[in-house]
């Protein structure tokens, strides 16, 4: 299993995985995005996958500067949360409802839309209804989101769901007004910009069939 780390701007880098539960039937690609931030004092990391112990760019990248916040963006991307929280002793944030089988052990503090946690990160509403909390990063001037876009073609796309038009596109387009320049989605090409993000909105809505998500 390859990892890649990939710098994007001053005190933001993300590392990719194959995720170990990945197969053909799933409704996104085999690699998986996680995100580590530095901000306000603090470096979080947003959806963690832990590397293979193999993969020791990225685990001395790691342990040169602590994780002190782990944050979980949805339900169903807990991922290793408790592995990074035990390895570092970070605090942990997240939902409070969780998908059959998913709960962490570790006891997530709570956030939602507008939830502020150390280093200054904020969470946002993404009108999917499913408590995913995309994070903006003032710092860095960058959205990370869950599963709310994805790119498994290389261009940026909304995911469909039944409140497409309804609930989603006003909220992501009321996110213009911060003053974001870069954009990280989990599932497929990792790191975009604002235009990106604005195309995306009138593009058709990706819709793959979808076996499970994570």
């Amino acid at each position: 299993m390859g990892a890649e780390i990939r710098d994007v701007v001053a005190g933001l880098w993300i590392w990719r995985l194959e995720h170990p539960a990945w197969n053909p039937r799933r409704g996104w690609p085999p690699l998986v995005t996680s995100t580590c931030v530095e901000s306000g004092g603090e470096i979080a990391l947003l959806d963690p996958l832990a590397p293979p112990q193999e993969a020791t760019g990225i685990w001395e990248r790691l342990d040169a500067r602590s994780p002190t916040v782990v944050v979980v963006l949805k339900p169903d991307h807990v991922r290793d949360v408790d592995l990074f929280v035990e390895r570092y002793g970070a605090r942990a944030y997240g939902p409070d409802l969780f998908f059959g089988g998913d709960a962490p052990n570790t006891e997530l503090e709570w956030i939602g839309e507008g939830s502020e946690i150390p280093g200054g990160l904020t969470a946002l509403y993404d009108g999917r209804g499913r408590n995913e909390t995309p994070m903006w990063l003032p710092e860095q001037r960058a959205l990370v989101f869950a599963d709310a876009l994805t790119a498994p073609e290389g261009e940026l796309q909304v995911w469909w769901t039944p409140w497409h038009e309804k609930r989603v596109l006003p909220a992501l387009r009321e996110l213009l007004e911060l003053p974001f320049e870069h954009v990280i989605v989990s599932h497929g090409e990792p790191v975009h910009d604002r235009a990106a993000f604005e195309h995306a909105l009138e593009r058709t809505p990706y819709t793959a069939e979808l076996e499970a998500m994570s």
